[in-house]
């Protein structure tokens, strides 16, 4: 008899382009590097826009948006390429340029198989016509520390619905 090593993870996915240095809604530099005050919800009081424009001319294509159709066929097709990584997903969100998935995994392994889902994604929405660079380059992935942070993440995830993300929430047996 095994002992199931899976503990729940809050992860969230951006599409390539979505969030670049110089970002007036805030960001962060790899590892820290330049300290920049503010998030998303204190946005920076710094002028950064001379960084942003020169990351937004380092792109190699467009940033991605999702469209309405893209945001629920991508959403399942993550959600079935981590249970066949034997991962359970609770709920999903997809909205126009990020993903956020409740998901239960291994914590070592949580990286190795979101690559591997983002990657199926990808190949699989070049069928419906999308090319070229779907993703950021990886993801975030916070362990949930309590059965209330559980809870409070999943109502959060559910809550980007009012605002236009694709949600899925699967509640049957998925484990195999």
């Amino acid at each position: 008899m095994s002992v199931d090593t899976r503990r729940w993870h809050h992860v969230v996915l951006t599409t390539y382009g979505a969030w670049l240095y110089g970002d007036p809604r805030g960001f962060r530099t790899r590892h820290h590097r330049q300290h920049v005050e503010g998030d998303y919800k204190s946005p920076p009081a710094e002028d950064y826009s001379r960084l942003e424009i020169h990351a937004r001319q380092s792109l190699s294509q467009p940033p991605v948006h999702l469209s309405v159709g893209e945001r629920e066929i991508v959403g399942a097709l993550l959600r079935n390429r981590l249970l066949q990584l034997r991962s359970w997903v609770l709920c999903c969100a997809v909205a126009s340029q990020h993903v956020h998935l409740l998901v239960k995994m291994p914590p070592s392994e949580s990286r190795q198989l979101i690559g591997v889902a983002k990657k199926h994604a990808t190949f699989e929405l070049r069928s419906t016509g999308r090319n070229g660079k779907l993703w950021g380059v990886r993801s975030k992935s916070i362990l949930i520390r309590s059965r209330e942070h559980q809870r409070r993440t999943y109502h959060y995830i559910l809550r980007h619905a009012e605002h236009g993300a694709w949600t899925g929430v699967w509640k049957e047996d998925q484990t195999t």
